[in-house]
């Protein structure tokens, strides 16, 4: 995931998530952080932002709904295999259902029956399943174009990786476009969110903080523990509501 995937995580919950401001003891390596995410913002600025309003200037809606859908159908796979190691047999049987569905009734995805159908729609990576095996997060981590992370979730993206489907292709012209397309796509539905940040004091410190409990949040899967819960409002005066 690149720095605007990343980012579309953390915009996601910014509706529904409180986020603390000041020093944060997850990020010692704030220094850093904050450089990073200086030039991971050049960056999108210069070329990522301006590709994707392009992109969804020129494709229909339609379109980009079912380049969403196809995305997401192959983002089944790394579910059922991460829920299978979390040990949730059912969860995974779920997505592996979701993506024959998807894939066949669905035609290779591009609509989505399957949640019609009532099979739920899962969000899980090998970061979440380290969590689970009982493996900290580590200091939080601004990676270069990658974005948002933590150290746990740094060393789980190889295998991320390799649980991706599109990096199994052989022919590497079709892999390489197949993810820049999935990363455009990935951009483009990032475009509407932007104008949340506008209102945060501390760019930086917000995203960090709203990436930071997020995952907390997929780690649990939103059955977040009560002294975690007491713990956010003691931080912060507004409710902590996911």
């Amino acid at each position: 995931m690149f720095y605007f995937r990343g980012a579309i995580i953390v915009l996601g919950l910014i509706l529904t998530g409180c986020a603390s401001t000041g020093t944060n003891p997850s990020d010692p390596w704030e220094g850093w952080n904050r450089k990073v995410y200086s030039f991971n913002k050049a960056v999108d600025l210069a070329v990522a932002k301006p590709v994707a309003k392009g992109y969804k200037a020129v494709t229909p809606d339609f379109i980009e709904t079912g380049v969403s859908n196809v995305f997401d159908n192959l983002g089944d796979v790394p579910n059922f295999l991460n829920n299978l190691l979390q040990g949730k047999p059912g969860d995974s049987m779920s997505d592996l259902a979701r993506f024959v569905v998807n894939s066949t009734l669905g035609i290779a995805g591009l609509w989505d029956p399957a949640s019609s159908m009532g099979l739920e729609k899962h969000d899980e990576d090998f970061g979440q399943t380290l969590a689970t095996w009982g493996i900290g997060d580590g200091p939080y981590l601004m990676l270069p174009i990658l974005g948002p992370s933590t150290l746990r979730d740094t060393f789980a993206t190889p295998v991320d990786s390799e649980m991706d489907p599109m990096s199994h292709i052989d022919h590497i012209p079709t892999r390489n476009q197949l993810k820049l397309l999935d990363l455009l796509d990935s951009r483009a539905d990032l475009l509407a969110l932007e104008e949340q940040l506008q209102s945060a004091t501390d760019e930086y410190s917000f995203i960090r903080d709203v990436f930071l409990q997020n995952r907390k949040y997929k780690i649990y899967d939103g059955d977040i523990p009560f002294d975690d819960d007491l713990e956010c409002e003691e931080e912060d005066e507004e409710d902590c509501e996911f």
